[in-house]
């Protein structure tokens, strides 16, 4: 008996796009191509009718956009849309908007709008289909935040943040908080909810293209209390912080003689990723010790789950995010089956545990 293939509706107004697409997809056994939309207006009709289980959806085309397009698609809850954009800071501010609205993740061109090179990214875009084909997940796209109004409340309050001077590892602690496929949505969840004066240092990667993470780093400090920076190598940690792993580097620490913690930016050791959430977990807990706090959230893969395995028998606290929530059950699964879990909570729970830990 033969296994259902996954059925594809490719839609892009650029028929070289269109046929790269169809040959990446079809390369795999287990994906079909059922249909082709050439703008957002047809992507709907036939994404109606033709009920596919992914789409991937251009951003730029005539007649109807692809944000439109995506909004009209999340909202019937049709299926899971991979956005297809180009890897500029136009297309990373429109990427993150439609991560906003739904989109299940997007895949950044490498040469614009036409990119002759898809190829190189064959592997991504084929893993992302099979990870939004999953069962459950148009339902936790199209979920309508439960903490929306408080994030209202929260975006009102007036920042703190602590004067700027040099500080020690005595009196703050550390939050690590790693995050991949569906983080530039779940993770609004929880940081705006964290507090401008919260006693720790947060340290945040999140898997992306490098040319992003400028633009992601700005997106964050608007919407939260904290102040959020780009991990610029040399930096002194302070508290009230939030630091973004940047792109290329793996974001770490080391301690001066003099105690205070500043940030390194290192090409070592090799990993699929650059940032990697197990080189900044483990580099943060080998600085705060017991004063650790691991979060780990939705995301593909195991990156940061030997960390907070880590982290967890060294002495320090441990979240996941739950099945229940996250968009990807990949990064927090691995971390919860090989016991490096303490703590197991939905996304909108997270801020909260994570206030308790630090106190």
């Amino acid at each position: 008996m033969s296994v259902k293939k996954i059925s594809v509706l490719i839609c892009d107004d650029s028929a070289l796009m269109r046929k790269n697409l169809r040959a990446i997809i079809e390369s795999s056994p287990d994906l079909e191509v059922i249909g082709i939309a050439r703008d957002g207006e047809e992507a709907v009709v036939k994404a109606r009718e033709l009920n596919p289980d992914v789409i991937t959806m251009d951003i730029n085309m005539p007649r109807l956009d692809g944000i439109t397009a995506l909004q009209i698609i999340v909202d019937e809850q049709i299926a899971p849309v991979l956005m297809v954009s180009s890897l500029t800071q136009e297309g990373a501010t429109v990427t993150f908007e439609a991560m906003a609205l739904g989109a299940f993740d997007y895949v950044a061109k490498p040469d614009g709008t036409v990119s002759v090179h898809m190829q190189a990214l064959a592997h991504e875009i084929v893993e992302k289909i099979k990870a939004a084909a999953r069962p459950g997940t148009m339902r936790r796209l199209s979920r309508k935040s439960s903490t929306s109004e408080n994030l209202k409340k929260a975006l009102k309050t007036e920042r703190v943040v602590r004067e700027s001077k040099p500080r020690n590892t005595t009196g703050f602690k550390a939050v690590a908080i790693g995050i991949s496929t569906g983080g530039p949505k779940t993770i609004f969840d929880v940081l705006p909810f964290l507090p401008g004066d919260l006693n720790a240092a947060v340290f945040l990667v999140q898997h992306m293209p490098a040319n992003f993470l400028s633009s992601f780093a700005e997106r964050i400090d608007s919407k939260c209390q904290m102040k959020c920076v780009e991990a610029e190598a040399g930096k002194t940690v302070e508290p009230g912080y939030i630091y973004l792993g940047r792109g290329g580097y793996h974001l770490t620490l080391y301690q001066k003689l003099t105690k205070q913690i500043s940030i390194r930016n290192t090409t070592k050791p090799d990993h699929l990723f650059m940032p990697s959430v197990d080189v900044m977990m483990s580099s943060v807990f080998d600085v705060f010790g017991r004063d650790t706090i691991g979060v780990l959230m939705t995301g593909m893969g195991d990156d940061g789950a030997d960390s907070m395995v880590k982290i967890n028998q060294g002495g320090g606290i441990t979240i996941a995010e739950s099945e229940e929530t996250a968009i990807v059950f990949g990064m927090p699964k691995e971390a919860i089956d090989r016991g490096g879990a303490r703590i197991v909570r939905p996304s909108w729970e997270i801020a909260d545990e994570i206030i308790k830990a630090v106190r």
